[in-house]
């Protein structure tokens, strides 16, 4: 019997899949706990029509965070933090400030968790920053650590 699967299943498949299993094992097991549906002539279209929206959905994302990359590379951050002179911050400054100030000067709000620091930043100059938007594109965001 050929089933579709709603939900991951050890050994046979993975969610969104079509699978041939023994008619046993889907009328007594796989349909009653709602682990896969079987495939009639509407279920094999409607699963077609889920896979095809993904995949726009996925290219869509991707253009988005080629754009997002490309506004970065560009783009320098000015982040002001407290100073104790000769060019040494009191503390260090995080990702959540460097994530605070670019959605601040340029509007493109980054989850801090996004945004990797090389090592932790206590001095004034100026850091590359890479950001992690997601489908393997990374992009550099240059910061500059001003002394209030």
């Amino acid at each position: 019997m050929k089933v579709i699967l709603l939900q991951d299943v050890k050994g046979k498949g993975k969610k969104g899949q079509m699978i041939e299993v023994s008619d046993g094992y889907a009328r007594n097991f796989m349909l009653p706990k709602k682990m896969a549906i079987e495939a009639t002539a509407d279920a094999i279209n409607t699963m077609r029509m889920n896979d095809k929206a993904t995949q726009e959905r996925i290219a869509r994302e991707k253009a988005e965070a080629m754009a997002t990359a490309a506004k970065l590379r560009e783009m320098t951050v000015i982040v002001k933090a407290k100073g104790g002179g000769a060019g040494r911050l009191f503390g260090a400054v995080t990702n959540q400030e460097i994530a605070a100030a670019l959605a601040a000067q340029s509007g493109i709000k980054l989850d801090k968790r996004k945004l990797v620091l090389a090592e932790n930043i206590k001095n004034v100059g100026t850091y590359t920053v890479t950001c992690k938007l997601g489908y393997e594109i990374n992009a550099p965001l240059t910061v500059k650590i001003e002394e209030m």
